[in-house]
């Protein structure tokens, strides 16, 4: 049985504030349908859409190891959403909720949230833990992607 399609996101504009459908997993990279500037892409995955979603990305992916009780990961969602926002186009964030993604949290080896990887081609090219602000988090993610 095939695993289920992740639902779409609903995704706002910061160009010109249409708001955009944008589907969780897709061959390129989701731009405005009125101004055509890329969105950010944020997404869930969960461990049965982990593959479709995250390692099938045409873009490299930060991905987020988070839990809803988990202080400091609320802390660096919105500092992510910025990062995601000012990379539109460059790179994709993918949120995993470790409490209903066991599977995912121990394949990784993840002992610590928020720990926060990238992916590139489905591999992981940079990871850490703990919260960060939204400059130190964008150059971390800028230079695991390169240019």
């Amino acid at each position: 049985m095939a695993a289920p399609a992740a639902p779409a996101e609903i995704i706002t504009c910061p160009n010109c504030g249409r708001r955009n459908r944008v589907p969780a997993a897709a061959t390129g990279f989701p731009r405005c349908g009125n101004c055509h500037q890329p969105l950010p892409w944020i997404a869930d995955a969960a461990d049965d859409t982990f593959a479709e979603v995250a390692e099938a990305a045409p873009v490299p992916v930060v991905v987020d190891l988070w839990a809803p009780w988990c202080g400091p990961c609320r802390m660096v969602s919105p500092a992510l959403a910025q990062v995601a926002a000012d990379l539109a186009g460059r790179v994709k964030l993918v949120k995993v909720n470790v409490d209903e993604s066991p599977k995912i949290q121990q394949r990784f080896g993840v002992q610590a949230i928020p720990t926060l990887m990238v992916l590139r081609n489905g591999q992981v090219a940079a990871r850490r833990s703990g919260a960060a602000p939204a400059s130190d988090l964008r150059a971390w993610v800028e230079s695991a992607i390169g240019p």
